[in-house]
């Protein structure tokens, strides 16, 4: 499900275009998106999402999704569009703890865009995992994990957004333990 907001001024055909292959896009039924207000500093113009992915009615990842457009470019991006995602998401403290989670996490958006056919070049981020042990008064609570990728990668095709977004669905889907769209997932 994605909820749009209003656009009330003109703006340049390619950003549009890039925003309608945006909004072309229909997640998976436990992936809600909603356009959010962007950040007015990064870019000329911007769009952003914001998705809530739920498993049995439970948050279990949250993400944000900004397009920034710059029609002069930008060296570092290689272009004149650039996609800036922050995707998080609780896990079991083994896998938290586990050395090969981050090369992980950045295949699962690499492997994703390929897979989408979703062409990009100058992709960048980080992963961090975090392992929280509660002590003195907030001793007794089970230790808490979480995963966090930030990522930027420029899209080839500026009409071909809706891929992207595609893959940044299945990204959140990945990180957030679903099974793949068909597959159920054992007790």
């Amino acid at each position: 499900m994605l909820r749009f907001m209003a656009q009330t001024t003109a703006l340049p055909d390619p950003f549009r275009r890039a925003v309608e292959g945006l909004r072309a896009v229909h997640p998976r039924a436990e992936i809600l998106l909603e356009e959010i207000v962007a950040p007015k500093k990064l870019a000329p113009y911007a769009f952003a999402l914001s998705a809530t992915v739920l498993r049995k009615d439970e948050e279990v990842a949250t993400g944000r999704l900004v397009l920034l457009y710059d029609p002069a470019g930008h060296p570092a991006w290689e272009g004149q569009l650039r996609l800036v995602s922050y995707v998080s998401a609780d896990v079991e403290p083994e896998i938290a703890a586990d050395v090969l989670l981050p090369e992980v996490s950045w295949s699962w958006l690499i492997d994703a865009l390929t897979a989408a056919g979703a062409g990009h070049v100058a992709a960048g981020g980080t992963v961090t995992q975090t392992l929280s042990t509660r002590f003195g008064d907030l001793a007794g609570e089970p230790p808490a994990a979480d995963v966090e990728l930030r990522a930027s990668w420029t899209p080839l095709d500026p009409d071909g957004l809706a891929s992207h977004l595609e893959a940044w669905c299945v990204l959140l889907a990945s990180t957030a333990g679903l099974p793949p769209p068909g597959v159920a997932s054992l007790r």
